[in-house]
């Protein structure tokens, strides 16, 4: 039984850390604790991201970096959802990384190498069963209309059922929903009932804002390509402009030496 469940250890270590990583910050009162905890996110993620490909691991730190431009401007430019500080909390970068990385080791997993397809399918039912509870019943409970929610289903959708890296948005969507309602109901940060500049009613959380994880994955991807492409064009570059050495004249004298040297002796060249 034991056996059956290692494939998936370090899946449900993040998923345990995570909503303690929360839970922890809910409690704490001083900014420098909050700091605490983000170095401590950071330690885990470079200690978790060592079990990942050299290739994985690159995107994880790409992803960290991408998303905290995301967090800057959706919560404090944007203002669509806030943090209890009122601030993006030094955890929230490594956070990123870590659900990213949870959703980049799904693909490896035995339910995803047995089932395949049958996995996006069933995640996708529940991403629309989830944002269609958003229009219909959650709003008698909670108050809220999760028109936002409904619409990063199509988003999804897309990724989901079109992408090679399907595997990943569905690793992400677990992760992400899971965090988003241990954060929302431990007051760790909440949406705003109606997003700022679009007036579009949001639930708290919204029900598949794993849509925006599709663009934050994406634009991994091309900040990856085109620091290749960048790489390869400074290279080709300097290779252009380095001008050829002459080799020194003493070369063909040589060339001459090993010849007169095998014609004196041939039968000792033919052992070598």
């Amino acid at each position: 039984m034991i056996e059956r469940f290692k494939p998936y250890w370090l899946h449900a270590y993040l998923l345990t850390y995570l909503p303690f990583l929360l839970l922890a910050d809910s409690r704490i009162t001083a900014l420098w604790q909050q700091w605490l905890l983000g170095a401590l996110t950071f330690v885990v993620l470079y200690l978790a991201a060592m079990r990942a490909p050299k290739e994985q691991r690159v995107q994880v730190w790409v992803c960290v970096a991408v998303a905290t431009g995301f967090e800057i401007f959706g919560s404090l430019i944007w203002g669509v959802y806030r943090y209890r500080l009122h601030n993006v909390p030094l955890f929230v970068p490594p956070g990123h990384g870590l659900v990213y990385l949870f959703g980049l080791l799904a693909a490896s997993t035995p339910v995803v190498q047995q089932y395949g397809r049958r996995v996006a399918y069933f995640i996708l039912g529940c991403a629309g069963l989830w944002a269609l509870l958003g229009l219909t019943l959650l709003p008698a409970i909670n108050g809220r209309f999760d028109v936002q929610g409904a619409l990063c289903l199509p988003v999804f959708a897309w990724f989901i059922l079109r992408s090679p890296r399907w595997a990943l948005f569905a690793g992400i969507f677990i992760a992400t929903g899971a965090l988003e309602i241990v954060g929302t109901s431990l007051g760790n940060w909440y949406w705003v009932p109606v997003a700022p500049w679009t007036h579009v009613p949001s639930g708290n959380p919204p029900s598949v804002i794993v849509g925006g994880y599709c663009v934050i994955d994406a634009s991994v991807l091309m900040a990856m390509k085109s620091y290749r492409w960048g790489l390869n064009t400074m290279t080709m570059r300097i290779a252009s402009t380095i001008t050829p050495i002459a080799w020194p004249s003493v070369w063909p004298r040589r060339a001459s030496w090993v010849k007169a040297a095998e014609e004196v002796s041939p039968a000792s060249t033919s052992l070598i």
